[in-house]
């Protein structure tokens, strides 16, 4: 390896990256030997950088938490990942209430050196997505990390809501996992309130505290399949059942499943799902490969006839013929 400098640098790269290294560890990866490695590590701790020393047969060298950031070292890889998942988030509404996206970008970019961080600012500029940006419902920051450690630490929350009708109640929960779906965060759980599995719109969350006792998650209970679920049996004006005639996985792949339950059967999927206008249902359903029969409503069959209808009309119409 090259200049003692550059292996100073590797060194703090190394632990950034990894929890604990041990001293023939770090000397295996800088090509030298474990003596060389306490020097570097003093050079760490002489530029305010904490770097920690365990003794014994077990111990190793790590960066000490809660102190401070230290000067951040990222291979091109690792840069690429961070700036790509950055522009993920704001292309999905992934935010919180801060622009904190923006400037981790921003700050990100500044200490990039020059040869990457070229390369990256035309990823930036360049980059296109298939689906369109999402607008997202920010929830603050501390709220959203507060329920995420109440949710792994099994720990119950109070918390202060504001319901659509911006009705303020308060409440006790035991979360049970965070939700991110389409620009909006959510949490599911048990309402110590109405005693009753719910879901709440984090944005209508304006705060949490942490309450002594401590819960137990349904075994196998799945955040998503009942978010989901719960957002497909909205306040809609029709009921829908369809059996359609075909794989389960890859219809599931095709049909959002915020707005329909699938469930497999001898014949196909059965789907239930909520509409409040039909003719949207009928193009939905011509949109797929596969053959379907309605059980209800029997107005998507002349939701259906209709469209076949515009569709005919305008597979026979002439170049030359104005649309009726």
């Amino acid at each position: 390896m090259s200049h003692p400098l550059t292996r100073v640098l590797t060194l703090l790269e190394l632990l950034q990256s990894n929890a604990r290294l041990t001293g023939t560890e770090l000397a295996d990866r800088l090509d030298t030997d474990v003596r060389t490695v306490r020097r570097y590590t003093a050079h760490l701790r002489d530029l305010g950088i904490p770097v920690e020393a365990e003794r014994g047969r077990y111990g190793g060298y790590r960066l000490a938490r809660g102190y401070r950031m230290p000067p951040l070292v990222l291979t091109n890889d690792e840069a690429l990942a961070v700036v790509l998942g950055l522009l993920a988030a704001k292309r999905l509404g992934m935010g919180t209430a801060a622009p904190a996206n923006a400037g981790a970008l921003a700050k990100i970019e500044r200490v990039l050196p020059h040869a990457l961080r070229e390369p990256l600012a035309a990823m930036r500029e360049t980059l296109s997505f298939t689906a369109n940006a999402v607008i997202g419902q920010a929830p603050g920051t501390g709220v959203l990390l507060a329920l995420a450690q109440a949710s792994r630490a099994h720990t119950t929350v109070a918390i202060s809501h504001q319901s659509w009708r911006h009705e303020h109640t308060e409440r006790d929960i035991d979360p049970y996992g965070v939700v991110f779906h389409t620009g909006r965060w959510y949490v599911v759980g048990h309402d110590h309130l109405r005693d009753s599995l719910r879901t709440f719109r984090i944005d209508r969350i304006t705060s949490v505290t942490s309450r002594a006792d401590s819960f137990t998650a349904p075994e196998g209970f799945d955040p998503v399949a009942h978010l989901t679920s719960t957002l497909a049996q909205g306040p809609y004006r029709w009921q829908v059942e369809v059996t359609i005639h075909g794989p389960l996985d890859e219809i599931a792949r095709r049909l959002s499943r915020s707005a329909v339950t699938l469930t497999a059967q001898p014949t196909g999927v059965l789907m239930h799902a909520r509409a409040e206008r039909l003719d949207g249902m009928a193009h939905m359903l011509a949109s797929l490969e596969w053959p379907f029969t309605i059980h209800h409503p029997d107005e998507l069959r002349q939701a259906l006839k209709n469209l076949a209808a515009q569709l005919t009309a305008a597979a026979q119409r002439k170049p030359e013929e104005p649309p009726q």
